[in-house]
């Protein structure tokens, strides 16, 4: 499997600093003794956790990275070590079942779709309410609807991944069948941009900053708006709930205390965006995210504005959700008649997490009994 992991050096960092205070005489205080007193323990001490995520450089699975850039990680007391999928490879859901990493950095959809084929995945917490995805169609394809699919060729990340699952969706909505386009394989970023070029697909599914390139570049329009509430609500009949952290539920039974600290540094992420800008955000970012060969820092600070509306600000499942997101599932074949809303994700940390970090919720949250 091919990842490229993303490592803070902090940890080699604080094992020095406790060799050096070994060696200096007593009575000063070390660098790890004063990173304990301001609530940071030492990396050696701290219990380690594993993360594969979906795309770590796309927008929409910006928190995970943005956790470790602001220290949150270690803060909360945990030593993350964070990776990302490629393509070709293993998928981040894919690693997270086999126990190659304890959590994943994916949708929610996953959850169900694991419970349905007898893996008992749960979602811990809730970054997004909405896919943060847009179909974007070259000019020729005069795609403007749900309906004008059909025909077409709908270039997706993956056979069967989310944003194949994801499109078959937003087709049934306007009576088109899986069956009534082509689904082309196309990956993301600049393969998914020479897919377009090349014509060898009319229209794809993909993130920010990869729209932001299609759009300056003059490749493809926006033609149906899955990153925002609005287009959520307008596309897909409700709220729904995208970026999270799955886990399988008998590892976080046997690890709670960790799981914890997981998700109240997703939280105080979270919480961090709600009251930062766009452009705070880019500038926490490693800036090989943020600029790069296929787009410029200020076009990625504008397109992540446009969609930071996608990020929820406290970490909860947002009421209507799960609802949608069953719907999805039944529309396009996945049998959940006997998985229930509450094995597929739990407020407990999330709620805890606010409640030690003092803040106030704002969304108003999904029941666990009826979604």
């Amino acid at each position: 499997m091919k990842k490229r992991s993303i490592v803070a050096a902090a940890s080699a960092v604080a094992a020095l600093s406790l060799v050096l205070a070994g060696c200096s005489s007593t009575g000063s205080p070390s660098a790890a003794g004063n990173a304990t007193t301001a609530g940071n323990a030492s990396s050696t001490a701290l219990p380690k956790a594993t993360m594969m995520v979906g795309g770590i450089d796309k927008q929409i699975y910006l928190p995970y990275q943005l956790a470790e850039s602001l220290g949150f990680y270690k803060k909360y007391g945990v030593d993350m070590q964070l990776s990302t999928e490629q393509n070709g490879g293993v998928g981040a859901e894919e690693a997270m079942i086999s126990g190659q990493v304890n959590f994943s950095g994916a949708w929610y959809i996953h959850a169900p779709d694991f419970q349905s084929k007898g893996k008992n995945v749960i979602n811990l917490v809730q970054l997004a309410g909405a896919p943060g995805e847009r179909i974007m169609c070259s000019p020729k394809a005069n795609v403007k609807t749900a309906a004008d699919i059909r025909g077409k060729k709908m270039g997706v990340t993956d056979l069967g991944s989310g944003t194949d699952q994801l499109t078959q969706f937003v087709a049934s909505q306007a009576g088109v069948g899986h069956s009534d386009y082509t689904t082309v394989a196309v990956h993301a970023g600049a393969t998914a941009i020479a897919a377009i070029q090349r014509g060898e697909a009319d229209c794809v599914m993909t993130t920010q900053p990869t729209v932001a390139t299609l759009e300056s570049q003059g490749l493809a329009v926006s033609a149906i708006d899955l990153a925002t509430t609005k287009g959520a609500q307008e596309n897909l009949g409700g709220a729904w709930p995208a970026a999270g952290l799955l886990a399988q539920a008998d590892w976080v039974n046997k690890n709670k205390g960790t799981v914890q600290k997981v998700v109240t540094a997703l939280v105080a992420t979270m919480h961090w965006m709600s009251t930062h800008t766009a452009a705070d955000v880019a500038d926490k970012l490693p800036q090989d995210f943020v600029q790069n060969s296929t787009i410029s820092k200020a076009d990625y600070v504008k397109a992540l504005q446009e969609d930071y509306g996608q990020f929820l600000p406290d970490g909860l499942m947002p009421v209507g959700g799960p609802k949608t997101i069953f719907k999805m599932e039944k529309a396009i074949g996945t049998d959940v008649s006997k998985v229930s809303y509450d094995s597929t994700f739990t407020q407990e940390y999330a709620q805890a997490a606010l409640k030690q970090l003092g803040i106030t919720p704002k969304t108003k949250p999904a029941d666990t009994k009826n979604g």
